[in-house]
């Protein structure tokens, strides 16, 4: 375990991992320059078995271990940081703004947000997809993983953080955190993986995704539903 406290932190950036040796050290360089402008850097392994940890050490502010699953990892990597706020970010997501800048956002908009999302991929349909996806997000209040939920410390500790559930929390979060305050939605965009789209069939994912969202609304656990997510 490494862990250099930063108690006064304006921010801490908390990412989940589990056996991402391959994209993990470019991941990681490229958030260099957050740790630079005083932000914290919280990783938390999930139990992987391809070395993921030991390539974070040198990169990272705190490397811990928890019990696999987003909602239980990001729980830990929030309790163990004293930051005055918590971004959550996932490995196939790449942050566009400057820590500067979004230092500044947080200052002037307490509370809660995330940012408008673009996908990696370069077939038209994406396009679409990532319009709808931002359009939804902006008339719910409601946004996934991919789009960096931040969130106030204190309003994080009042909520309690993300429910222990394996699938939804970010949805599950949202909906808690919107009856609070009225989100912060960001740009620039934040640029996500478009693997899954990719590998699953654009049309397909799309279908699989609308499918779960509505089975959660209408109240199927989500311990269900992971089953299907992960095929």
């Amino acid at each position: 375990m490494v862990v250099r406290w930063m108690a006064d932190a304006p921010l801490a950036i908390v990412v989940p991992v589990l056996n991402e040796a391959g994209s993990l050290p470019e991941f990681l360089d490229q958030l260099q320059a957050w740790r630079q402008a005083g932000c914290e850097l919280v990783l938390v392994d999930g139990g992987s078995t391809d070395g993921s940890g030991s390539l974070a050490e040198s990169r990272v502010d705190q490397l811990l271990r928890s019990k696999p699953g987003r909602a239980r990892q990001m729980n830990t990597g929030a309790a163990a940081t004293g930051a005055a706020h918590l971004l959550f970010l996932h490995c196939d997501t790449r942050l566009a703004i400057s820590p500067q800048t979004l230092l500044s956002a947080l200052a002037d908009k307490p509370g809660w947000g995330f940012f408008r999302v673009r996908l990696s991929g370069r077939d038209w349909r994406l396009r679409v997809i990532e319009s709808a996806m931002n359009l939804r997000s902006s008339l719910t209040r409601v946004a996934t993983g991919d789009q960096c939920l931040f969130v106030d410390r204190r309003l994080w500790a009042e909520l309690g953080g993300f429910a222990d559930i394996p699938l939804m929390e970010d949805i599950e979060l949202c909906k808690r955190l919107r009856r609070c305050a009225p989100p912060a939605v960001l740009s620039p965009p934040v640029t996500t993986s478009s693997r899954r789209w990719e590998e699953r069939g654009v049309v397909a994912t799309v279908l699989h995704m609308w499918y779960l969202r509505l089975a959660f609304w209408l109240g199927v656990a989500p311990e269900k539903l992971v089953r299907s997510y992960y095929g």
